[in-house]
């Protein structure tokens, strides 16, 4: 028998969807502040992708992050000592489910419990309606975090043939895959240019396949995790970087950061892939730490992508063709809200996969609903969860000053008109932080310039100042910055030197 209850929730609850990293640090943040999360998770267990149980996980058996461990967290919980510089997938979830019960989290957490509709309600508020087993609820909240996810809908192409490949182990979305031991002495293609791509590949031609080949639509540019022994994150993902992309020329920053990605990691070309697009930011980059040495080494193959699939042959866009026992798609994933209302959906997603947003977060229409971790980002996840996180608490607790109408429709606007794949995490960490009123101030700490320009856009850097902020704070950024050798001291590279010149003279202009 199926039961339907109805509940009027209290005015300081929020219902967040989703209990994955987004969903967590939101209600951390929320609770710090006087409301009352409760979380809907789907799975029975927290995590989202880190809970391998969850139908709705990509993270495969003995995958490992593709950013360190200072950039895999939030500020006021670290990794247990002894942790690897690239934690596991088990470790992650570990770490979520501490971070859980430090908070008090894990008893507001519903787990096993699936959101199947939210919709605006009458006079106010919003209408939920969720299942756990044949129980079925709706309850009226004040405000609503969606938090559930951006990869949880696998994107596979359409190609000619490919419902009828006839390999012996099929095809397959890489959100399937679960590692290499079933592709042991066969003949594997693996498409897609993603990291996922790359790492699966890598994964199963060090494993036993027979053979490993890889295409794809573009090349991308490929960075390993380490750059000289340090994370790539470290050292590219700079704030320096996203401030002078504030300020130079689009031209410009593409020129130098093309320049700095054939300085530190070549071209694929050099080694057997194919030659990327002239323009870094028209080719793209991705990232595996042992793709292009197995190409080099002949151990994995690269074909553009496919034109057409006969039974276990596939031909590829250059006319040539191979026989293989397995298809894995790393194509992606498209943003999947299916629980929003056809009205909200109307509103929010008059293009697909996109969520027209002020700042990937608010909608001036929608007022007590925000949206956590739905964009589509590239380099560490973590410390941008929190910001926007923060934000949101922020914002709805009254510690920063409300948004107007007129505020969120212009930016509303600047949402319609932009890009919005691949986003730089450092761009989304100066928006977010100085929408949350916590960007550090550089004029304030002097001793730490290089370290805050320089180094690692650490969780911790953004508990320096304004709401929330630590004593500890600079000691651990100092420490956050140095972890891993991006930087040494505080004495500035030339190169370095010249780019602060410029931030500081930029800002003093604006100031002016």
């Amino acid at each position: 028998m199926h039961s339907l209850t109805f509940t009027e929730m209290p005015p300081h609850a929020v219902a967040i969807i989703g209990a994955g990293p987004a969903g967590l640090v939101t209600a951390r943040w929320l609770a710090e502040h006087g409301f009352e999360p409760v979380l809907f998770e789907a799975a029975e267990r927290p995590g989202g992708q880190w809970n391998a149980a969850s139908p709705m996980s990509g993270a495969w058996r003995g995958m490992r992050t593709n950013t360190s461990r200072a950039m895999t967290r939030f500020s006021d919980v670290d990794h247990l000592d002894g942790a690897a510089v690239y934690p596991s997938r088990d470790e992650i979830l570990a770490y979520l489910e501490r971070y859980a019960d430090k908070f008090g989290l894990t008893p507001k957490i519903r787990c096993g419990t699936r959101v199947e509709r939210l919709e605006q309600a009458s006079g106010g508020g919003w209408l939920m309606r969720s299942r756990r087993g044949a129980e079925a609820q709706t309850e009226r909240y004040s405000r609503v975090v969606v938090a559930s996810g951006r990869y949880v809908a696998p994107e596979s192409p359409s190609i000619p043939g490919l419902s009828g490949f006839t390999g012996a182990l099929g095809s397959a979305h890489s959100s399937q895959y679960d590692g290499a031991k079933p592709y042991a002495g066969k003949d594997v293609l693996v498409a897609g240019c993603s990291i996922s791509a790359l790492e699966i590949a890598s994964d199963i031609a060090v494993s036993g396949a027979r053979s490993v080949t890889v295409c794809y639509r573009r090349q991308r540019y490929v960075l390993p995790k380490l750059l000289a022994n340090t994370p790539t994150e470290h050292v590219l993902f700079t704030r320096a970087a996203a401030l002078a992309s504030e300020i130079l020329p689009p031209e410009d920053i593409a020129s130098a950061f093309k320049a700095e990605i054939l300085r530190r990691a070549g071209s694929p070309d050099q080694v057997g892939g194919m030659v990327p697009d002239e323009n870094i930011f028209a080719a793209g980059i991705t990232q595996s730490q042992n793709f292009l040495p197995l190409v080099a080494e002949g151990r994995i193959g690269v074909r553009p992508w496919i034109a057409a699939i006969d039974g276990r042959t596939v031909r590829f866009a250059d006319g040539g063709e191979s026989h293989f026992d397995a298809l894995i798609f790393g194509t992606g994933y498209r943003l999947s809200l299916p629980f929003l209302s056809q009205e909200l959906t109307a509103i929010l997603m008059p293009k697909q996969n996109h969520l027209d947003l002020y700042d990937h977060t608010f909608h001036p229409e929608l007022d007590g609903l925000a949206f956590v971790g739905l964009f589509d980002q590239a380099g560490p996840l973590f410390p941008v969860l929190e910001l926007q996180g923060r934000w949101v608490a922020y914002a709805w607790a009254g510690i920063i000053p409300q948004m107007d109408q007129k505020q969120l429709a212009a930016g509303l606007a600047t949402s319609r008109s932009g890009l919005h794949q691949n986003i730089p995490m450092n761009a989304l960490a100066l928006l977010f932080s100085r929408n949350a009123g916590v960007e550090p101030d550089l004029d304030r700490w002097p001793d730490l310039e290089r370290e805050l320009l320089f180094g690692p856009l650490s969780p911790i850097s953004f508990r320096l100042n304004g709401p929330d902020s630590l004593e500890d704070a600079p000691a651990l950024t100092a420490e956050a910055a140095r972890c891993f050798g991006a930087i040494r001291g505080p004495d500035m590279t030339p190169e370095e030197s010249a780019l602060t010149e410029l931030i500081k003279n930029s800002r003093t202009s604006l100031a002016a």
